[in-house]
């Protein structure tokens, strides 16, 4: 992304619709403010009906949040529960920030890092909204008795690592964010890596008609995966304006998510592209704001945020196992597969975290490749000085390229008398 285009800076996938209530206490909608006349005779019907039915109404199981929390069901979340809930798992969420004194949260966003420097702050409109609702996606672990109100995340005994790297669409200060910030992101990739991110939630991605890959951008992931940390990105939110591609889902090695709905099918807002890994939620999703409402939220912003959940999961109960092996599970494992085996909606299907933690118990882990060979042993001085003359390292040098020279006359004159071959896997021409 161009730091110096304000259009190409990335910003948060999604928006929320219908604030639904507060946590804990009785459902709470927004209206238009009544007369005080027709209040009063509101609260009296009111009244009159909770008088007729007192005696019949059964008592409140569970709170309303939790109940709409349909998300969950459709990643199978609870079976992966069964094994790990995330424990020992840090997420590192760039977004544009996490409330960490929200009830869903409490005990569980580490200190993060802010590398905006302005805008809102805390107790502000615009501060931290997208960022707590993916945190809460991912990591809530709801409030009231028990625990038992409120927003439950995919992974609750994970660990949020806030990293704000954006501001949100209505703060007065997101231009300058935009043309003074342009490599936060790739920054704050990095620094996640560096502090302990076992995966690296973006939701958040550039798909306007001048989208292109960053160099610095792409960089940074490839870093983050070779430190370990596994890579999510949301697809995309242009399924119904031209389908084009978002970085930083775009990259490679990223488990780029698509949106579904509550039927499985592709929501219309998400992106159709080649590089799909799998699909999760991101229709009339539950997310929680630091204003304490709750709303029923859209975007593949949510969708990439389940997935982080479940590879937070994944990663607790395989923790040696590489970011590209964490794709390969999650991928190969994901439920409702396509025709064909994948396809540019869906990825490889809907996201089945348990089933990718019962696959994974049978995966030798290996490293994450491209990573440079260790040292045999640690260094600790120089070696012993060169003999006079040379000593013995001339002559075996001397020795070694008459060697090479025999061997390259030998294999040229092999090559003549074989005939004309093409190099495996390489392109040619006639």
């Amino acid at each position: 992304m161009n730091a110096t285009d304000p259009s190409t800076t990335p910003g948060p996938a999604g928006a929320p619709r219908a604030p639904l209530h507060r946590p804990g206490g009785a459902s709470r909608r927004r209206t238009a403010p009544l007369g005080a006349a027709r209040l009063l005779a509101a609260l009296l019907a009111a009244l009159a009906v909770l008088c007729a039915h007192a005696a019949a109404a059964p008592p409140a199981s569970a709170d309303e949040v939790r109940h709409r929390q349909w998300g969950l069901d459709a990643v199978g979340a609870r079976d992966a529960w069964n094994t790990t809930k995330g424990e020992g798992i840090t997420v590192a969420v760039l977004d544009t920030g996490v409330d960490a004194d929200h009830p869903d949260l409490r005990g569980r966003v580490l200190e993060g890092r802010d590398l905006i420097g302005f805008g809102a702050g805390p107790g502000d409109r615009h501060w931290a909204r997208h960022g707590t609702a993916m945190a809460g996606i991912i990591a809530g672990r709801g409030h009231g008795p028990g625990d038992r109100l409120g927003v439950l995340g995919v992974a609750p005994e994970a660990r949020i690592l806030p990293v704000r790297v954006l501001l949100e669409d209505g703060d007065p200060q997101r231009k300058k964010a935009r043309e003074e910030r342009g490599g936060a992101l790739a920054e704050g990739i990095r620094w996640a890596a560096d502090n302990g991110a076992d995966v690296i939630n973006l939701s958040l991605g550039d798909d306007s008609a001048s989208a292109h890959p960053d160099p610095a951008e792409d960089a940074a992931v490839r870093y983050a995966l070779r430190k370990g940390a596994v890579v999510v990105a949301s697809a995309g939110n242009g399924g119904e304006d031209g389908d084009r591609v978002s970085y930083p889902a775009a990259y490679p090695g990223v488990i780029a998510v698509a949106a579904v709905d509550r039927d499985g099918d592709r929501a219309p807002f998400s992106t159709r592209r080649w590089y799909a890994t799998v699909s999760a939620p991101g229709d009339d999703v539950v997310i929680t704001y630091p204003d304490r409402e709750y709303y029923e939220g859209w975007g593949t912003s949510a969708a990439a945020a389940f997935v982080s959940g479940c590879a937070a999961l994944v990663r607790s109960a395989h923790p040696d196992l590489s970011p590209a092996q964490v794709k390969e599970l999650i991928a190969q494992t994901a439920r409702n597969t396509p025709p064909g085996g994948r396809s540019d909606e869906l990825g490889t299907g809907i996201v089945n975290p348990a089933a990718a933690i019962e696959l994974g118990a049978g995966v030798e882990p290996r490293r994450q490749r491209p990573q440079a060979e260790a040292y045999p042993e640690e260094y600790f001085g120089a070696g012993p000085a060169p003999e006079p003359g040379g000593g013995l390292l001339a002559p075996a040098a001397a020795g070694a390229g008459v060697l090479l020279v025999v061997c390259a006359v030998l294999l040229l004159r092999g090559g003549r008398g074989s005939g004309r071959t093409g190099r495996t896997g390489a392109p040619t021409a006639g």
